[in-house]
């Protein structure tokens, strides 16, 4: 869990990071990035939650 949430500070620093770069420089490359790496964070989240949610649902009792 720790390393998900290093990845999560990570993902964010980038995303500001492109978003400041985009700011200052006016290409749109930058936005772009922020954008991709956004995405693909949320995508990677959710499946991850999707799968504590299963675990949760699918605990066969003994």
């Amino acid at each position: 869990m720790l390393i998900l949430r290093l990845l999560a500070v990570v993902v964010v620093i980038a995303v500001i990071g492109g978003i400041v770069a985009y700011l200052f420089t006016g290409e749109s490359r930058f936005i772009r990035f922020a954008w991709r790496v956004f995405r693909y964070a949320l995508i990677v989240a959710l499946l991850i939650f999707a799968l504590m949610v299963l675990e949760r649902v699918a605990v066969i009792p003994l």
